[in-house]
């Protein structure tokens, strides 16, 4: 998807996140002479050494934001499935807990070191990455889909070698041994992430708006513009849902169900959904990415989808329910998965060949200042197009060095360490099941990280599944495949998602100035919080309710169900995926490479109107509510530059940032509702003209 030569990967996916700041200091003062770079803002605060950036009162913080996220995360886990994004939530609680704890310092007088942004961006990291082991832990899918009570529900593959309840002890050791392979996998690959590349990673973005808003000092006016305009739209988000939560007391409920273009293109998953959220992410991804959003849904649900579902009893047979991998939902996830990895293996290859064609001129002392610097060597010279900002912040970003031997030790020596435990905790799971997993696990967590950079989507489970598929069909019935399965779907899962998540937070830590060394130690101490803390509170929501997991009950687990029922699929092997369906994904597997080779060999301007991918492939089962929210965003930003560029540049993101974050935290207060028994008292539908009919005339009778 980048250019070929280095200079070019920064110019084919121009990133908006750091349009805050006016694209050179000399349009800057020509046009107001107020307006001042975030970086230039911050000019007089002096960046402490990454060992300050790491405080104990950060850590304490994190704790106890780490078990309140894990319960409200749990909670949505054994519900609904469906969990929000906790890094906005996570950055202002800490800058609110922190702020107030050392205004209190301050004033007695015992105050020895002040609140910094690079600490906030070490309490949301540890935050994020604690709680976020409640969702990769399976806890509401693949782990909990290995007990009796979930294997119970399914008439097959429901015999003890493919049963293992839950107990304290391993859940924790299980955890341990697979929730830190994937920091080290993407450790090599920040700089090219990051700089050389310019991935938005939208969230990350957001956040790293919202904490340097926080941290603004006085006197700054852009800056209080800017924190102004935040405010306006967080205000305007925050209370859109709440709003919208009063009408959403059942399934099917609310604005996010509006028929925005008629019955018809609602049921194909075509309508607005009122998302402030991927407004926002609109406004903050490139246009590009955000049309092939578009344009993936289009041939997807508008077309494919469609035409598949009228060969409905010749492909696959007509009586299966929609989410059966068997059906349609089959072409709809394996298509896309094959899309997602031609474009990422097709990246990953190119990054690689960059990198050894580098490390070839640096060896040979020819162009260093081309080379990606390595650990104990001088970075190279910035070059001077880089705005001010973009200086700072790269300067800082590689002068504390993740070591690359220290990155590949981590993860040679974990690996060894997990193939030798994971077999005792589950015998079906071979080691050498285990070793092909980690030998495939880096190119796959590069692919999450990439595409979680460009749409802002990890697609964590994605791959998780996959893992499913192969394991399971490899190890067989007689071999208790179900469980491999599903042990291995863990493994995978938790290695891309906390690859993604540590990307994610680089670009946070990159825009605030902590240093990556800061974030790596933060992103570690949080997963280790989160490896005790998520088993033992599912373990509190285990031996409370004794009906868990049990359809109809008020924790029913449904994705438990659905993941053990993959796995059962898995195990019959691919061949028992619907006509047609292998072949389509080859299809589409080898368009995608082709398409990224084209896109390298046109140019960057002709490569401007060619979709990109990964971002096509996105929609293919999710639907296209969320690419028309997120055009809808690109259409409003297009307007305002084509009105006043200038505002649009300085105050864009900040709108955006405000739209994403209100939305988000809007999270934690219907959660907490959630959790607390509180309903909405309204439920809005939508009917057609005929079925409004009928219920009239049943309430009638």
């Amino acid at each position: 998807m980048m250019g070929t030569r280095g200079e070019q990967k920064n110019d084919q996916i121009p990133s908006n996140a750091d349009a805050i700041t006016v694209s050179t200091q000399g349009e800057a003062a020509a046009e107001d002479k107020e307006l001042l770079s975030v970086e230039q803002v911050f000019s007089s605060k002096e960046v402490p050494p990454w060992q300050k950036q790491l405080t104990l009162r950060a850590f304490v913080v994190s704790f106890v934001l780490g078990v309140l996220f894990t319960f409200i995360v749990m909670k949505l886990n054994l519900t609904t499935g469906i969990i929000p994004s906790l890094n906005v939530s996570a950055g202002l609680l800490g800058f609110f807990f922190v702020k107030t704890w050392t205004k209190l310092l301050e004033k007695s007088g015992m105050l020895r070191q002040p609140f910094t942004r690079q600490e906030n961006t070490v309490i949301q990291t540890c935050v994020v990455a604690s709680s976020g082991i409640a969702f990769s832990g399976g806890f509401g899918s693949y782990l909990f889909g290995m007990s009796e009570v979930v294997a119970k529900q399914s008439t097959e593959a429901n015999n003890a070698q493919n049963i293992k309840n839950p107990t304290l002890g391993w859940m924790i050791g299980f955890l341990f041994v697979v929730s830190f392979l994937g920091l080290f996998s993407v450790v090599p690959l920040r700089k090219i992430m990051i700089i050389d590349f310019k991935l938005t990673y939208p969230s990350g973005t957001a956040t790293a708006h919202l904490i340097n808003s926080f941290h603004t000092p006085q006197g700054a006016k852009l800056a209080k513009k800017q924190v102004r305009a935040l405010g306006k739209f967080f205000s305007f988000s925050f209370l859109w849902g709440f709003f919208q939560w009063f009408f959403t007391a059942g399934d099917g409920c609310g604005f996010v169900n509006f028929p925005t273009f008629g019955l018809k293109a609602f049921d194909n998953r075509f309508y607005f959904d009122f998302s402030a959220t991927y407004v926002g992410v609109g406004m903050i991804c490139p246009y590009l990415i955000n049309i092939s959003l578009l344009v993936g849904a289009v041939l997807s649900w508008g077309i494919m989808w469609p035409l598949i579902d009228a060969r409905k009893g010749s492909w696959y047979p007509a009586e299966l329910s929609p989410s059966s991998l068997h059906g349609l939902q089959g072409y709809r996830v394996f298509i896309a998965i094959a899309m997602i990895l031609g474009d990422g293996l097709y990246n990953f290859f190119k990054v690689l060949s960059h990198t050894l064609y580098g490390l070839y001129h640096q060896l040979s002392n020819k162009d260093p200042g081309t080379v990606i610097p390595l650990s104990g060597r001088s970075p190279p010279e910035l070059p001077p197009s880089l705005s001010y900002d973009d200086q700072r912040r790269t300067a800082l970003f590689l002068k504390d060095q993740i070591p690359t031997w220290l990155a590949v030790a981590g993860y040679v020596t974990i690996a060894i360490i997990s193939v030798v435990t994971l077999p005792h905790i589950f015998n079906q799971l071979k080691w050498y099941y285990i070793v092909v997993i980690y030998i495939i696990a880096p190119t796959l967590a590069f692919c999450n990280a990439y595409g979680c950079g460009l749409t802002d989507w990890s697609l964590a489970s994605t791959y998780g599944k996959l893992a499913i598929f192969t394991i399971g069909a490899w190890a067989g019935a007689s071999h208790g495949g179900v469980l491999a399965g599903l042990a291995a779907c863990g493994v995978m899962m938790n290695i891309v998602s906390t690859a993604s998540d540590l990307t994610q937070d680089f670009k946070t830590g990159y825009m605030t100035l902590a240093s990556p060394r800061s974030m790596f130690v933060s992103q570690i101490i949080g997963t280790a919080m989160g490896c005790v803390i998520s088993p033992c509170v599912f373990w509190l929501f285990y031996k409370a309710f004794n009906d868990l997991g049990v359809p109809g009950s008020q924790y029913p687990a449904p994705y438990a169900l659905v993941y053990r029922n993959m796995s059962i699929l898995g195990v019959e092997g691919f061949s028992a995926l619907p006509k047609h369906c292998l072949t389509l994904c080859y299809v589409f597997f080898f368009a995608a490479i082709v398409i990224n080779g084209i896109r390298d060999l046109v140019g960057k301007k002709k490569a401007s109107f060619i979709p990109v991918p990964m971002a096509m492939a996105i929609p293919f089962y999710l639907g296209s509510y969320f690419a028309i929210d997120m055009c809808l965003g690109s259409l409003i930003l297009f307007v305002w530059r084509k009105v006043n560029k200038t505002k649009a540049d300085a105050f864009g993101p900040a709108v955006a940032s405000g739209l994403i974050c209100g939305d988000g935290i809007w999270t934690l207060p219907s959660s907490i509702l959630a959790l607390a028994g509180v309903n909405p008292p309204i439920c809005m539908k939508f009917l057609s003209r005929g079925t409004n009919a009928k219920v009239d005339a049943f309430l009638g009778s």
